[in-house]
C-alpha cells in the first residue's frame, strides 16, 4: 500500500469546511464571502441514526450523475460501528462499507463525512487520500450539493498544500 502522505491535510482542510458550514448555520445566513466571491451554502444534512445514513447512501449511489461517473462502482452498505469518534470506509475484497458510529457522535453523522466515506468507495484510491480521491470527493459533493461545495473544497484543498 503506497504511504497516504496527504492524508493530514486533506483532513485539516476538510475541517476548514465543515467550520465554514457550521458557522453560516450558526449565523442563521447561508450567504458566506468567500475569499471576495459571494456563495451561498447549502444546508449541510445531519443525520440521527445509522439507518438515516444507509438510505442517503443509497440515494447518493442511485444518482444519475454519480452512475455517469462512476458506472463501475459496485454496491456499498452501511453498518454502524463501535467506535464513536468517527466514520471510515473499508473493502474486504468483496464488501464494501462505510462504518459510522451511532447518534452519540454527531461529528460524523454529517453530509460533508459521509460524502467523504463514499468518495473513498468510489475512487478506490492508493494512497486513499490522494489526487484521485481529492479530485473523485470534490466531483461527488458537487454532484450532490452543489457547485458552490466543489468550489469550496477545491479552493481550501489547494490552501492546505493538498494536490
Amino acid at each position: 500500500m503506497a504511504r497516504d502522505t496527504q492524508r493530514s491535510k486533506v483532513y485539516a482542510a476538510e475541517q476548514l469546511v465543515r467550520t465554514l458550514f457550521e458557522r453560516a448555520e450558526e449565523r442563521g445566513n447561508r450567504a458566506v464571502d468567500f475569499f471576495g466571491a459571494q456563495l451561498t451554502l447549502p444546508p449541510e444534512a445531519r443525520f440521527g441514526s445509522v439507518d438515516a445514513v444507509r438510505r442517503y447512501v443509497g440515494d447518493v449511489m442511485d444518482l444519475p450523475s454519480v452512475r455517469i461517473r462512476w458506472p463501475t462502482a459496485d454496491p456499498l452498505t452501511v453498518r454502524a460501528r463501535r467506535g464513536v469518534t468517527a466514520a471510515h470506509y473499508e473493502f474486504d475484497g468483496s464488501v464494501a462499507a462505510v462504518a459510522v458510529p451511532d447518534r452519540r457522535c454527531t461529528w460524523a453523522l454529517r453530509e460533508l463525512v459521509v460524502l467523504h466515506e463514499i468518495a473513498h468507495h468510489l475512487s478506490r484510491a492508493e494512497p486513499p487520500h490522494g489526487p484521485q480521491f481529492v479530485a473523485a470527493f470534490c466531483e461527488l459533493a458537487e454532484a450532490v450539493m452543489g457547485p458552490e461545495v466543489g468550489h469550496v473544497l477545491r479552493v481550501v484543498y489547494a490552501m492546505e498544500g493538498v494536490r
